[in-house]
């Protein structure tokens, strides 16, 4: 079915990948990096160390792949094999967790909406699973509260009041969704669970936490993603209106506060302007609207959180999905290959495509990572 040359080049990305996410987890796990030297520098007794993060979190994510991987088999759907995106930027003095993920490129069409259904909703159910067993394993075996002083020792020094931008420190905050705040209340023990910007320390929570990341990505109900699929199966006659109000809504969270009347004119009078074009490139692929019906849509948008941010001077979006929005917009779409047909799923996927919103719910995380 592959050839030799395929079988290489995928287990190579995944090699290469779990290499990649292994120097990361050393970097956010144990401050050691494979470019320093000193106290700093990585080891091997550090890299295997560090593999406790990396098996778990690409294991999910291969879980995840297969499970689209081998329903495409089931139907028939050629398909390729998951490929593996590396993406360790240390090199860089950059922040990375090793991967930009996975990915499996669909070769043939797919002429049945009950297939796109099973295709789409196998992996993020097959991979939330194992990262649901991930956390388990994580909040029940967390190490001694004393744990994070080994890897900040400088925490026992009562004169101690933080660390400081000058010092070159990153602070990685992340953000609670409902199911990792529900774990945490109900199965770790309180003396032992860190704080939200300790937990890139902790690998198997720290993995399990990135896969629900990525599981709600994925479980967006837009377009082509897995979440489209699931809409797609669910509401085919409303598949492109729901699509349409979701992402309006995802890109109208994520860009609140981009522009503000609190801002001076002179940085206003390039802000609006590049922001609104912003706006229209993310809009513009769409056939959903007509040109005049995109350009009421992103001055709508504009506009009220523009008012929004006036009479709440705090309110926030989360702009590190504007990066996000943008990709779906232009790159991969909002609307969904079309089937013949209406053929209502059976009672059993409805369970399932409903299951699946509600795992969406359950892992996504308004604003996941906060850098500073």
């Amino acid at each position: 079915m592959y050839t030799k040359k395929e079988y290489l080049i995928h287990i190579s990305l995944f090699i290469l990948t779990l290499i990649a996410t292994t120097l990361a987890g050393a970097e956010w796990l144990f401050g050691k990096s494979i470019l320093a030297s000193g106290e700093y520098a990585l080891t091997w007794e550090y890299f295997f160390k560090s593999m406790h993060f990396s098996i778990p979190f690409i294991g999910i994510l291969l879980i995840h792949e297969m499970g689209h991987f081998f329903t495409s088999i089931h139907y028939k759907v050629k398909t390729s094999m998951p490929y593996f995106l590396p993406g360790w930027l240390g090199f860089l003095g950059a922040p990375s967790i090793g991967t930009f993920g996975a990915i499996i490129k669909m070769k043939s069409h797919i002429n049945a909406r009950k297939k796109y259904f099973d295709v789409g909703v196998a992996g993020p159910i097959a991979g939330f699973i194992i990262a649901f067993g991930v956390l388990w394993y994580g909040f029940t075996n967390l190490p001694p509260a004393e744990y994070i002083y080994e890897i900040h020792p400088e925490y026992l020094d009562p004169e101690f009041k933080g660390h400081s931008a000058e010092e070159g420190y990153l602070n990685l905050e992340m953000g609670y969704n409902l199911l990792f705040f529900g774990m945490e209340k109900l199965l770790a023990e309180p003396e032992k669970m860190p704080n939200m910007s300790e937990i890139i320390h902790y690998p198997y929570i720290f993995a399990g936490y990135l896969a629900l990341f990525f599981t709600a990505l994925n479980l967006l109900p837009i377009g082509q993603l897995d979440g489209g699929h699931v809409v797609f199966g669910l509401f085919p006659k409303h598949h492109k209106q729901i699509s349409l109000v979701f992402y309006i809504a995802f890109v109208f969270y994520a860009g609140l506060g981009s522009i503000s009347p609190y801002q001076s004119i002179d940085r206003l009078i390039f802000s609006i302007p590049l922001y609104i074009g912003f706006l229209y490139f993310c809009f513009s692929r769409s056939q959903i609207m007509d040109n005049q019906t995109k350009w009421m849509v992103i001055l709508v948008i504009a506009s009220v959180q523009y008012a929004l941010v006036h009479a709440f001077p705090t309110l926030q979006g989360y702009s590190g999905w504007l990066l996000f929005a943008f990709l779906l917009g232009r790159v991969m779409g909002l609307e969904h290959p079309e089937v013949s047909g209406l053929k209502q799923l059976d009672i059993s996927r409805k369970i399932l495509g409903w299951v699946s919103i509600i795992i969406f719910l359950l892992c996504f995380t308004p604003q996941p990572f906060q850098i500073s």
